[in-house]
């Protein structure tokens, strides 16, 4: 696969380099993404906001940023599907620190694929933003992520564990990474930190899920209602900055819709 893929870098002083936690979070112009970004940024980590064709939201989020705080957002464009694409990725991290203290792997692509008339070409985008990416993006950053003995955040599914109906090859995608988790967790450890999190219903997908089929969803959750972007965030900073005793661990961010799937 060829590369189109480009890279945008603030200039950062040595001070910050050294002094500052940095975190990359991919697909990190829009969503739950964006939220992500912004909830790190409040606890003086400087961002890395990773995106592939969201060039505006992205731009737009980092001017944010630095406007809050001045040099403590730089955006890279890249996609993941293309394993060559991340070693520039890593590049870029190397030229903003030679440290990286958290990954957030948050980007993916979600759609249906029915069984029987499932292309290659919908396997691949699946499974490359939702497992290969990660996993490879992760042992491009590794030297990074052992000098600052960092974490990894996996954004996981519900569905990892009981597959969505209509969705087989995103299901099995996300179940993937849920075993990723666990056993770059073990592999890793105790230089870098693992875990995941896995959400329920906190943003319905863009291809406009009917009603009804929300509100099925919604009866099945415990708690009654959709959660928000700021849920998933709370809990990525948790494991990714705070949890320093924690490995090898998926929370489910679900309002207790996996126990009625």
């Amino acid at each position: 696969m060829n590369s189109q893929n480009t890279w945008r870098v603030v200039s950062v002083s040595e001070t910050a380099k050294s002094t500052t936690r940095w975190v990359l979070v991919t697909g990190a112009a829009r969503r739950i993404g964006a939220c992500i970004a912004r909830s790190l940024h409040q606890r003086g980590c400087n961002v890395i906001l990773h995106y592939h064709g969201s060039s505006r939201e992205a731009t737009q989020l980092a001017v944010e940023l630095n406007g809050i705080r001045p040099h403590s957002a730089n955006t890279v464009q890249a996609d993941l599907g293309d394993t060559e694409a991340l070693e520039g990725m890593a590049s870029v991290v190397s030229s903003c620190t030679n440290r990286l203290d958290l990954l957030v792997n948050n980007a993916s692509r979600f759609f249906p694929t029915k069984v029987g008339e499932t292309s290659r070409r919908q396997w691949d985008e699946l499974m490359g933003s939702n497992l290969a990416g990660p996993y490879f993006l992760t042992q491009a950053l590794l030297p990074q992520l052992s000098a600052a003995n960092g974490s990894v955040v996996n954004i996981i599914d519900v569905h990892a564990v009981r597959p969505m109906r209509g969705h087989a090859v995103y299901s099995m995608a996300k179940a993937g990474l849920q075993m990723m988790t666990l056993a770059l967790a073990r592999d890793l450890g105790p230089a870098v930190r693992v875990n995941g999190v896995a959400p329920g219903a906190i943003l319905w997908p863009e291809n406009d899920m009917p009603g009804a089929e929300q509100e099925k969803i919604l009866a099945k959750t415990v708690m009654g209602e959709a959660g928000r972007p700021e849920d998933i965030a709370s809990a990525v900073v948790y494991l990714g900055l705070d949890a320093t005793y924690v490995t090898g661990q998926v929370l489910a961010v679900d309002g207790g819709r996996s126990l009625n799937i």
